[in-house]
């Protein structure tokens, strides 16, 4: 190990900031060392005796480490001049470059914000591209920064395969592996994979986020595979600094939690230490590349410089500590190698040092020159791309015909030739369909296998399509919504299926801050292509409780990007479900299919027996269009009942009691689309109304009738007299006691009677 620095801040400097301290040290350090000998090691030659790296590796992996070094420094000299707008540095962590070198540009990457010096280690996998520039435009937020158009900081990269992150809080770790998954499952399915057959998916992050719910449940779920014999080559990187933000992580705990753990193959590297780390790093690598195994990679580092810009640790972190962790620099141990070996000499450090700090910092003042976004449409543009005229087209797309004969059988064993159907079984055909249509379409989740789901929505499909396409996870929602997101990275279809919607707010942030963020965050270059299933809403009747009656979707409302369908009925369910395939496959979009429980086996609408909720499978061809809602009884003007889901028969069963003591002409308008709510199609259906209902079966606050009423009163119609019927704010009881909560027939006749 090399000699450290036993005081490195002399006392006139100890009121100055810690990176201005690491700055100093450097030229110091280097002043200081002794002169190496005359000639040194030739480019192919060891840089050290019994070193894996050579000449020419060390000297580009310590150009690397600077540029990421000075990257750093520039920004907390340049953010206080409203020049740059983000200080988490990779100071310390300067020695995950040599990650980068020995992976490909074609390994999928999913980096940790500490990620400076694999960035800049990864721009030399492909000629003429500047990791310089381009990283400073993007702490910049200038509109050239080619990652993300000016709308964070990212680590990220279309031509080098990073995947924009934003801060990541183990939050990418499940995709990550569902990326190493897929790769695997499109080799498996003979899916044309946009990178090489053998590739890796790398995926780095923290010590202190080691411990994060979010990252057990990969390393869960890559162990998992692993003792099923299912390949998942997805390399862990643990870039262990020994703190999150101020609190110690104990000293050996990431070794003692995952040394032994079965199913993660543990490797370990000293990431402070070019010559002596590589070889540990290029065997993790190649040993995931070989077996295709979950690998850990344990990579020591240490942490410079404080959090961020605004974190001063010598606020509370002891000074002794401090010049202890900064006589750790790995660029001390760099530089000393690079003297000693004679592969530089001290002018030459020193010039490389200033070369590049000049460089960092005419790249800065150059991006700081750029035009940033100053209007909301450049801001949003890639976030819900939707091109109405291509979304139609696929979605009424039918040139696949002798698949469908295949899948279905004879042309009269078809479902468009067969008696009108309730809403389970036409989703289980439009799926059927849907298969035929996309081979390149995946369906995954709890039970929906042999058994088919718990409600058989998805019976048969394993049969027709096999085991690689219809497929059971296991419990783990994060999960699985991590794996379709990896998926869709490898240019497949994903149909991940969520049980209940109780159970999608396990994991919600899959969707919110990763799935939907990408596109948003990659300025559209990335996309997350998937279709979500999820049962739930109320009134199930002899199995419930608030876990299988959940009735709020409050918590997918509001996610940027997302597009969220209910159907009703099953003619409905087949046309929307095309067109949620069609915008997934077309504009890249997330997609939520939210499917009422209470409706998949119904048949009746009045009376027992009186099958007037059974329809004809709509023939392919045949498509709902986004924002496009149904409408009963069009022309009415009395009263408009507005509503969606199991609010759609109750609202058409109330309409005819309100007729019949009224004497009132009814309009109900069942809204199908509820994530963007279609504001025009709301006002365009309830202008000239005398009265408005407003049927919301989701708690009375943050529902989607909120959202209605406030699109009418933007419209002008809020002086039209309106009520609002809508579930109680409670959690859904066991038995009867749930109908006490949730809207029923009699709450929509009274609220007429109220505006009579």
């Amino acid at each position: 190990m090399f000699a450290r620095v036993p005081n490195p801040i002399p006392a006139r400097m100890k009121g100055l900031n810690r990176a201005e301290i690491c700055d100093t040290n450097f030229i110091e350090f280097v002043n200081a060392l002794g002169q190496g000998p005359a000639s040194g090691p030739q480019d192919g030659a060891p840089v050290l005796p019994g070193s894996a790296l050579d000449a020419q590796g060390f000297r580009e992996l310590f150009e690397s480490q600077l540029i990421s070094r000075h990257l750093d420094l520039m920004a907390r000299v340049l953010r206080v001049q409203n020049k740059v707008f983000y200080t988490i540095g990779s100071s310390g962590h300067e020695g995950n470059a040599m990650v980068a070198r020995a992976t490909r540009h074609t390994d999928p990457a999913f980096l940790h914000y500490r990620s400076g010096g694999f960035m800049a280690e990864r721009f030399r996998k492909l000629p003429g591209m500047d990791p310089v520039m381009d990283s400073a435009l993007s702490f910049a937020a200038s509109k050239d920064d080619p990652a993300s158009g000016g709308r964070h900081k990212v680590w990220g990269s279309k031509p080098l395969w990073v995947l924009p992150q934003t801060s990541t809080i183990a939050s990418h770790l499940p995709k990550a592996l569902g990326t190493a998954m897929a790769i695997e499952a499109g080799k498996r399915l003979g899916h044309g994979l946009p990178i090489p057959d053998d590739s890796i998916a790398i995926c780095s992050f923290g010590d202190a986020s080691a411990n994060h719910a979010t990252a057990q449940t990969a390393f869960n779920a890559a162990a998992w595979s692993s003792f099923q014999k299912l390949p998942a080559p997805v390399l862990f990187v643990c870039e262990d600094n020994g703190i999150g933000i101020s609190v110690k992580t104990p000293e050996g705990w990431i070794g003692e939690s995952f040394r032994h753990r079965p199913g993660l193959d543990y490797l370990q590297a000293d990431g402070l230490d070019l010559a002596n780390g590589y070889a540990d790093v290029q065997r993790a690598v190649a040993h995931c590349r070989r077996t295709r195994r979950p690998t850990f990679l344990h990579l020591r580092t240490t942490r410079l410089m404080g959090h961020a810009g605004t974190d001063f640790e010598i606020e509370w972190r002891a000074l002794e500590e401090l010049c202890a962790v900064e006589a750790g620099d790995p660029l001390l141990r760099s530089a000393q190698i690079a003297v000693t070996s004679g592969l530089m000499d001290k002018a030459e450090v020193l010039a490389l040092y200033e070369h590049t700090r000049k460089r960092c910092f005419a790249a800065a003042e150059d991006a700081d020159q750029r035009p940033r976004l100053t209007a909301l449409a450049d801001v949003v543009a890639p976030l819900a791309p939707y091109t109405p005229d291509k979304v139609q087209a696929e979605a009424q797309r039918d040139d696949y015909g002798d698949r469908r004969l295949q899948v279905f059988g004879a042309a009269s064993s078809l479902p468009e030739k067969q008696p009108p159907k309730h809403l389970a079984i036409q989703i289980n055909q439009a799926l059927h369909d849907l298969f035929a249509k996309y081979p390149e379409t995946l369906l995954f989740g709890e039970d929906v296998a042999q058994k088919g789901g718990v409600y058989t929505v998805t019976k048969g499909l394993q049969k027709a399509f096999g085991p690689r396409r219809v497929f059971n996870t296991l419990l783990d929602e994060t999960m699985i919504l991590g794996m379709a997101q990896g998926f869709a990275n490898m240019g497949m279809l994903p149909v991940p299926e969520i049980q209940y919607l109780a159970y999608l707010h396990n994991a919600a942030d899959q969707v919110r801050g990763e799935a939907c963020s990408l596109q948003f965050f990659s300025n559209d270059q990335y996309r997350n292509p998937m279709l979500i299933r999820i049962a739930g809403l109320g009134y199930q009747k002899g199995f419930g409780g608030h876990f299988h009656n959940d009735n709020s979707i409050t918590a997918i409302r509001d996610i940027p990007g997302l597009v969220v369908g209910c159907p009703t009925r099953g003619d409905d369910a087949a046309g929307m479900l095309r067109t949620l395939a069609a915008l997934a496959r077309v504009d890249g979009r997330v997609c939520v299919f939210l499917e009422p429980i209470a409706l998949y086996m119904t048949k009746d609408l009045y009376e027992p027996g009186d099958g007037q909720w059974l329809f004809p499978y709509p023939a392919p061809g045949q498509a709902v269009a986004l924002g496009e809602g149904r409408v009963y009884g069009e022309g009415h003007r009395d009263l408009v009942i507005v509503t969606y889901g199991n609010g759609v028969p109750m609202a058409l069963r109330a309409a005819r009691t309100i007729g019949q003591a009224q004497g009132w002409k009814v309009k109900v308008v069942d809204l199908r689309w509820l994530v963007p709510l279609n504001a025009a199609y709301i006002a365009e259906q309830t202008r000239g109304a005398k009265r408005v209902i407003v049927l919301d079966e989701g708690r009375h606050s943050a529902g989607v009738g909120e959202g209605v009423v406030t699109a009418l009163v933007e419209a002008g119609l809020g002086d039209v007299p309106m009520r609002r019927v809508t579930g109680a704010d409670t959690y859904t009881p066991l038995a009867g006691a749930a109908l006490l909560v949730l809207p029923g027939d009699a709450d929509v006749v009274a609220a007429a009677a109220q505006l009579a």
